[in-house]
């Protein structure tokens, strides 16, 4: 049990932002334990690229960023949805709730105060440290690994969205490499747009020591290899805390010369444009392979949506001109406390609700200019996830084109896969279902340029639909105007929120 002078202490809150040290290396190195208290920190600026030194850095973030990472990194399981998307609810729970479950946040006192940092840091609460077995606690490293691993890339170091290496990388010699599970290759890849480099990745987490950091590294090495013609970088994120101690992240890396990404403007189906740049839903407007990449990494969200029933649904209001946001170029997410338009706008229809019925309220706000989000609340947390109209009217479409994959491939149709598994052992069975999915990714990408337009003209009838339509349903959500004891945050096209307090 745990020792008496661990305090009992309410679960945590997340009405505050924290903070996270972040040593920068060019390769693995001993635990800097003792370092990460006494090394002056500098304070990270938000460029969205390397820094131009090594070395400790630290910076501020939300607990809506970590939770925005953990809903979209890691393995696409939506294929496997397509007929069962309620469990979609349980895939996004599997993703957040070790955090939820695992986490505090604690006040720590440095050597080296650095001015514009909070004081606050995440630590292991006392259940991870002194109640959980080591299988429980292997899992949730994982997933923590996985979540700053992305959240550092993507939010701190302005790379575009991730994919799971295990569907291939960006050119064909790695797709064609990853056949066997046994073979120890990057969690993640990516393409950052302004280095103009593909990007490699692994994700370690919990307790991670030099022994496991040069596993990562040896994984990361056989990653490029193969990718050795083409200049890209490797980056080994190790995401490390320890009961007692407060959460820091070490990121060696490493940057290889070659020849320039493969340009998507060329004769490629266009899957390397669909990953490279700062924000996909920044570049729809201009772009139908950033468009098919956005309604990719929120199919998990959409499936989440279209499952739930009407009365778990809300239609959360947003003010349509984001000038007013404050956001940084590279942040994943933008708080909506400080969306000044937003508040007057739900705070005029607060006043006007009690004497309007719904039909003529959503066309009041809608006057004033909004965005609709549908939004849901994952079920077991605090967590609230939506969309826009748009972007589900691009999901929508882009579902049936996966349905209809499924029923005309073989090998993935139901009637070609009633062999017994049961005589199947597991390195069989995972090989089957990358197999599958690399068939299924192959047919999706072979559909692109006929979907490019498909897709457009769904995004553009989405604008123009109301709810009761795209959802195939006769009532409208109810609206949600918003409350204090939620904190909410926005990008173009989706919407993430998490309660100021605990669960409920």
């Amino acid at each position: 049990m745990p020792p008496a002078y661990v305090t009992d202490e309410p679960p945590l809150t997340y009405d505050d932002s924290f903070d996270v040290p972040v040593l920068f290396r060019d390769k693995p190195a001993r635990k800097p334990s003792k370092q990460r208290l006494t090394a002056p920190l500098k304070l990270w600026t938000g460029s969205g690229a390397f820094p131009s030194a090594d070395g400790w850095y630290v910076a501020t973030t939300t607990w809506r960023e970590i939770i925005k990472a953990a809903t979209e990194v890691g393995r696409d399981v939506t294929p496997h949805l397509q007929h069962q998307p309620r469990y979609a609810h349980g895939e996004l729970i599997a993703r957040v709730a070790p955090l939820y479950a695992y986490l505090g946040m604690h006040l720590v006192t440095s050597q080296h105060s650095v001015r514009g940092t909070t004081g606050r840091r995440l630590t292991l609460n006392p259940v991870f440290a002194y109640g959980t077995e080591r299988s429980a606690k292997n899992a949730a490293s994982y997933r923590l690994g996985m979540t700053m691993a992305e959240w550092a890339c993507r939010s701190l170091l302005g790379l575009g969205q991730t994919e799971h290496l295990e569907l291939g990388g960006p050119i064909r010699a790695l797709r064609d490499t990853f056949k066997d599970p046994k073979e120890r290759l990057p969690d993640l890849w990516g393409r950052h747009q302004e280095e103009d480099l593909y990007w490699l990745i692994e994700a370690k987490g919990g307790d991670v020591g030099l022994g496991t950091l040069r596993k990562g590294w040896a994984q990361l090495s056989a990653g490029s290899t193969i990718l050795s013609a083409y200049a890209h970088r490797i980056v080994l994120v190790g995401a490390c805390v320890r009961p007692g101690e407060d959460l820091f992240l070490t990121i060696d890396h490493d940057r290889h010369r070659g020849r320039p990404p493969i340009d998507p403007t060329g004769s490629r189906t266009g899957y390397e444009s669909a990953v490279g740049g700062a924000t996909l839903e920044d570049r729809i407007g201009d772009s139908d392979d950033a468009l098919i990449g956005a309604a990719r990494a929120q199919m998990l969200v959409y499936l989440a949506l279209r499952s739930a029933p009407t009365s778990q649904l809300r239609i959360v209001p947003v003010a349509a001109d984001r000038r007013s946001r404050r956001r940084r170029r590279s942040e994943m997410v933008t708080p909506l406390e400080g969306d000044d338009d937003t508040r007057a706008m739900r705070a005029e229809a607060r006043a006007a609700a009690p004497q309007t019925d719904r039909h003529t309220l959503r066309a009041r706000v809608r006057a004033m200019g909004s965005d609709d989000f549908l939004t849901c609340r994952i079920p077991g947390t605090e967590v609230h996830l939506g969309m826009t109209r748009k972007l589900f009217a691009v999901c929508e479409r882009l579902r049936e084109e996966d349905l209809a994959i499924a029923q005309r491939t073989p090998g993935l149709r139901a009637e070609d896969r009633q062999t017994d598994v049961r005589d199947l052992s597991d390195d069989a069975l995972e090989e089957r279902r990358l197999t599958q999915r690399r068939i299924f990714r192959e047919q999706q990408e072979e559909a692109r340029p006929r979907l490019r337009p498909l897709l457009r003209n769904a995004y553009e009838r989405g604008a123009a639909s109301e709810w009761s339509n795209l959802l195939g349903r006769p009532q409208e959500p109810e609206y949600d105007l918003g409350n204090e004891e939620r904190l909410e945050a926005a990008t173009p096209e989706t919407y993430l929120a998490v309660s100021r307090y605990n669960l409920p």
